[in-house]
């Protein structure tokens, strides 16, 4: 990195999953730096969802750097996930044609529910996959498969989980770390986003506010891909050897099959 900025900022790692992301100062100039990030991040800084993209730069070695305008905000709070913003940001990139484009210039392709099925078979530990609950869970996902099918598909981001949203000093909203999106059915992020932070009630008017109907064919939808993400979350957790986030992932699974939540 010192060879691209130069010796005088000062680079810290930034943390996350990859370990890829930097932060870079100098004097009063601040950056967000990270390692192969998606291309798609130049679109998204066009459309304002993610901070300002500044350059973008190749290494000897072929990996390539991207510098963000570095956000002095803050990472919202779950309680803050039933701002209409939220609503109208994702709804703004779930209709967004320039984005779907894009995604599909990259070479990216639909997301079927079958692919989903197939990589929780074909993935998740054999042991796990006869834990009684996990059973029960690809059971379901086995059963409803046919009437979960769509003809939308928008980019999703698919991880919306409230410290993915940062609010900045400006006051505009950003959705983060896109390096998971993909072109899906917009039932992946709206079911993870309403099972997780709206209170079930409030789903109809959230909904509408969005720009869609809740209707019984979007719960079923929803409610699949809360179910194969959990199990997927189960998985992730187990490979970590994170026992108590397993053991959660698991107990949420259990009230997703038992209690069956959705809209009143």
């Amino acid at each position: 990195m010192e060879d691209i900025l130069g010796s005088e900022w000062e680079i810290t790692p930034a943390g996350g999953a990859t370990g890829e992301a930097y932060f870079a100062k100098f004097q009063d100039r601040k950056l967000f730096l990270k390692r192969n990030s998606s291309p798609f991040l130049a679109v998204l800084s066009a459309e304002g969802i993610v901070p300002k993209l500044v350059w973008t730069r190749r290494m000897e070695n072929g990996d390539v750097i991207t510098a963000q305008h570095w956000l002095d905000g803050r990472e919202l709070k779950p309680k803050d996930m039933n701002s209409s913003r939220v609503t109208e940001l994702l709804s703004k990139i779930h209709h967004s044609n320039e984005l779907l484009d894009m995604l599909k210039r990259l070479g990216k392709t639909p997301l079927l529910p079958e692919d989903v099925l197939a990589d929780i078979v074909e993935n998740v530990d054999e042991r796990l996959q006869k834990e009684s609950i996990v059973e029960q869970g690809i059971s379901y996902l086995q059963a409803e498969l046919l009437s979960v099918q769509t003809d939308k598909y928008v980019v999703c981001h698919c991880d919306v989980n409230h410290n993915n949203w940062m609010l900045g000093e400006n006051t505009q909203l950003y959705l983060i770390d896109w390096d998971g999106a993909m072109i899906a059915d917009p039932a992946i992020d709206l079911g993870l986003l309403l099972y997780w932070y709206i209170n079930p009630s409030q789903w109809e008017e959230w909904l509408e506010h969005y720009g869609v109907e809740l209707t019984e064919n979007l719960k079923k939808r929803m409610k699949w891909y809360v179910i194969s993400q959990t199990i997927l979350f189960i998985e992730w957790h187990r490979s970590k050897n994170e026992h108590s986030e397993m053991n959660y992932w698991l107990e949420y699974l259990r009230i997703l099959l038992v209690n069956d939540i959705q809209a009143q």
